[in-house]
């Protein structure tokens, strides 16, 4: 075991490594929690760098920090911005509610830094100390919600709209690429009348789209932030000048336009941005889930599926069988999807179990909607990049398996009526005579009619003239 130094917070004398960064209070929370081995990610850290870098500004501007501490504080939230400090944020995500223990780590940790900075040794509290001097005007109710806010908003700017909008781009290229492929549709898995594969890729772009537009809906929720709300939203300790600084300092320093909270009581009670959010991403991973399903099953072969599309071959897909290719690209969207639906759960129970004054899950839901947004982000561009953008039709059979459905006899109905289109229906089904020679050889339609009324490609959309010559 290592060398440890003694140090001590209101219950007494604790034991902390030599060399952390951290104090007391985290080592109780790591004591404390050894619960999952999940810990707060990059962007969560560097939110959180961020908001104490812009107090300490903030409240030396205002008068109430000394401007050598602060620039003490400045540089060593710079240094938990960049990532240097990471490996001294060792608290549980499944800790206490509020994430008390994860502010505090994050004041200890740049209340040490800052006076190794200034020359003192580890654990001296002094001259920077973790609660007066680094937490000023703070509280862990309103610091740790405007992290979550913060790190989310700036996830979902620069890495999930644009993953989103590259998925996109290739599903409509996709769809453009298809659109004179005729294929047989199908409604609940069963023959329907005929459709084109740029269509089909066209409502699956169409899907991503609409997704791109919820998840902008949230952004301006996650745009409000609870910094100076304090312990319970009344600002007890702030100056009152501290939230607007703040907030501005750090729109200027992530470039969104972020803005205080219209109602700091709502913003620390509740947590609904957040529940907003993850229902946004919750559709978008459900459209996901469609989308990579229905290419799953067109891809299904070679012999024995459906074998309508090519897949990109990635990797083997047996540890057993030679030459298998499997869509592994698709389940790994499909597992995405899956743990966003779950982690979207997780986030509406625990806020709908908040209590009072203040949300108390408040850490579960920030990890679960980061990692949604990280997910969701990186899986579209896998999607996007190892499997649409390398797909390819088996045209033939997509039009001869079109020109075979029974279900093109629906165009006849405005000619011989239902009943009749449906005999002929189950006649083809049951005697594998196509749909088109039928009423040829039946003389319904001549052979020059049923060639233009029943052309696959003429059914894939309205048609003017229902009746057409042969009425």
């Amino acid at each position: 075991m290592g060398e440890h130094r003694v140090e001590h917070d209101f219950l007494g004398p604790l034991s902390v490594p030599e060399d952390a960064l951290w104090g007391a209070q985290t080592q109780r929370a790591v004591e404390n929690f050894p619960i999952s081995g999940l810990r707060f990610g990059r962007r969560f850290l560097a939110a959180l760098g961020l908001i104490k870098k812009a107090c300490a500004e903030a409240n030396r501007d205002l008068g109430l920090l000394d401007p050598k501490l602060a620039k003490a504080i400045v540089q060593a939230s710079d240094e938990v911005i960049a990532g240097k400090l990471d490996s001294h944020f060792p608290v549980d995500i499944f800790q206490t509610g509020s994430g008390t223990s994860t502010n505090m780590n994050a004041n200890e940790v740049i209340a040490n830094r800052a006076n190794q900075i200034l020359g003192s040794p580890l654990g001296t509290k002094g001259p920077v100390h973790p609660n007066d001097h680094v937490n000023m005007g703070q509280s862990s109710n309103d610091v740790i919600p405007t992290a979550i806010h913060v790190a989310a908003l700036l996830a979902i700017e620069k890495d999930l709209l644009p993953a989103l909008r590259e998925l996109e781009a290739s599903l409509k290229k996709k769809a453009a690429e298809f659109d004179a492929v005729v294929k047989a549709g199908r409604t609940h898995l069963m023959d329907a009348t005929p459709i084109r594969l740029g269509q089909e890729f066209s409502g699956y772009a169409s899907q991503v789209r609409h997704g791109i537009r919820r998840v902008s809906n949230a952004v301006p929720s996650l745009e409000e932030l609870a910094i100076g709300g304090t312990a319970v939203g009344t600002g007890i300790n702030a100056h009152p000048d501290l939230p607007g600084k703040v907030v501005e300092r750090l729109s200027t320093a992530t470039g969104v336009r972020f803005r205080l909270a219209e109602n700091h009581f709502e913003a620390q009670g509740a947590q609904d941005a957040l529940v907003e959010a993850s229902g946004a991403l919750r559709t978008v991973a459900v459209s996901l889930l469609k989308i990579a399903n229905d290419l799953r099953w067109m891809g299904s072969g070679p012999r024995t599926g459906l074998g309508e599309l090519n897949l990109p071959a990635v990797q083997p897909g047996s540890s057993i069988m030679p030459g298998k290719v499997n869509p592994v690209i698709c389940e790994a969207v499909m597992m995405v999807a899956a743990q966003v639906v779950g982690h979207d759960v997780a986030i509406t129970v625990a806020n709908s179990h908040s209590n009072l004054d203040l949300s108390t899950m408040m850490p579960v839901m920030a990890y679960d909607l980061q990692i949604s947004i990280e997910v969701l982000a990186n899986v579209s561009r896998a999607f996007a990049d190892k499997c649409i953008d390398g797909i390819t039709a088996n045209e033939d059979l997509l039009r001869r398996n079109a020109e075979m459905s029974v279900a093109i006899v629906t165009r006849l109905n405005p000619i011989i009526g239902y009943e009749k289109a449906a005999e002929l229906a189950k006649e083809s089904a049951r005697t594998g005579v196509p749909i088109k020679k039928l009423v040829v050889d039946r003389k319904i339609l001549s052979a020059e009619d049923a060639e233009k009324l029943l052309d696959p490609n003429a059914l894939t959309q309205p048609s003017k003239d229902l009746l057409g010559s042969g009425g």
